[in-house]
């Protein structure tokens, strides 16, 4: 290959551009990114950034020299509107064309909204941009924050708005916070870290409109039951969907992603990857940190070799901080799957926990517990995913 171009200038793009130099490929590397800047870290923005306790500086994924070595040419700020694989092209703005060898996709993915007209005060938080202005909002004065979804960012979001000093009211339209991926008990230790701080907690009810005012921006929340909230900024926290709409049409099968097998390999398209938060492997699409760094090592490689020589296979894993408590999670969890206190307990916060099937673990759970739960984590790492512990 003698141009490889990597759509995606964010964690999995830039890991999959050292990847490539670390391989051995030595011809020209594009990097595409519709933003305008050099890849950051994402988990800070809803945590430390937003509290303004780092800057945007301290967010850069490389340094200066790292950046230098990858002799990559960068087209930041820049949007890929479509891909040609029989002409060998990436089709950018404007109506430019870039040929290419090789592409990797790394797209990420974009946040849902709710329908209705655009409001002011109304943010969703995937990029800097987009916590820099809602950070610009909160440091305003206090002000009546809703925030719509209980998952991971909105969570998070919520845990730094009220550390702020804001008034905070979390809309979650399942009877739990983070009930599919934790199970019942977990999901009411979630619940009890929003209300211990002072957060107001709307479970079991969805939002069916945001009302502004004469001005525009956004006035108060109503709620499918009924309820109205009132709000002068709101956070959308209610999931992502994969960024492959530039895709249509190119050939590469879309399906909750980019479908791709367990080497990241594109399906008939054995020069195409795919990476990150937008590549759906052997039917499962990870949105966890930990994928997008660990994945570009297998894709590269099965890009360089023409076809798929390995798969990836490691453990998923992700953190979240809220309130002071670090959540972390390791394995496969089913909806059927018990689960069991090694040590701690909810109530001090701070706890070791196993999801047991038929006797063996298939995933580690830990609050504020680090070093037992690496353990852990290793332990079912190393038995491939099912574990005695």
């Amino acid at each position: 290959m003698r141009t490889v171009t990597v759509i995606g200038a964010s964690l999995a793009g830039l890991y999959a551009a050292m990847e490539l130099r670390s391989q051995g490929y030595d011809g020209r590397l594009v990097m595409v990114g519709e933003e305008t800047h050099r890849p950051y870290d994402r988990p800070p923005l809803s945590k430390e950034f937003l509290r303004g306790a780092v800057t945007a500086e301290r967010l850069s994924l490389a340094e200066a020299d790292e950046i230098g070595e990858l002799d990559a040419d960068w087209l930041l700020g820049t949007r890929a509107e479509g891909l040609d694989p029989p002409a060998g092209s990436v089709l950018l703005e404007g109506g430019r064309r870039l040929p290419t060898d090789g592409v990797v996709l790394a797209t990420g993915a974009v946040p849902r909204t709710l329908p209705g007209e655009p409001l002011h005060g109304v943010h969703t938080l995937r990029t800097l941009d987009d916590a820099a202005a809602l950070r610009e909002e909160l440091s305003r004065g206090q002000v009546r924050v809703v925030v719509i979804g209980a998952g991971f960012i909105g969570a998070e979001v919520a845990s730094s708005c009220a550390t702020l000093g804001h008034n905070v009211t979390v809309v979650e339209a399942a009877p739990q916070p983070l009930l599919p991926q934790l199970g019942d008990e977990m999901a009411r230790f979630c619940a009890d870290l929003h209300t211990d701080h002072g957060v107001s907690l709307q479970t079991g009810c969805g939002v069916k409109a945001l009302h502004g005012d004469v001005h525009g921006r956004v006035d108060w929340v109503e709620l499918t039951d009924g309820r109205h909230l009132p709000a002068d900024v709101v956070v959308t926290g209610i999931g992502v969907s994969p960024a492959t709409g530039w895709l249509r049409g190119s050939g590469v099968p879309l399906d909750d992603g980019v479908v791709c097998d367990g080497g990241g390999v594109v399906a008939s398209l054995p020069g195409i990857v795919a990476v990150g938060d937008v590549a759906r492997c052997a039917g499962h699409r990870s949105e966890h940190w930990s994928s997008a760094m660990e994945q570009p090592a297998v894709a590269v490689r099965n890009l360089l070799a023409g076809s798929t020589v390995e798969t990836h296979t490691a453990l998923p894993y992700f953190w979240s901080d809220q309130y002071g408590v670090r959540l972390q999670l390791a394995g496969h969890r089913e909806q059927a799957d018990t689960l069991r206190m090694v040590e701690g307990s909810p109530e001090d916060r701070s706890f070791l926990a196993v999801y047991e099937r038929d006797g063996a673990t298939t995933a580690v759970l830990a609050a504020n517990r680090p070093r037992p739960f690496t353990r852990l984590r290793r332990e079912l790492a190393r038995s491939g995913g099912l574990a005695t512990v």
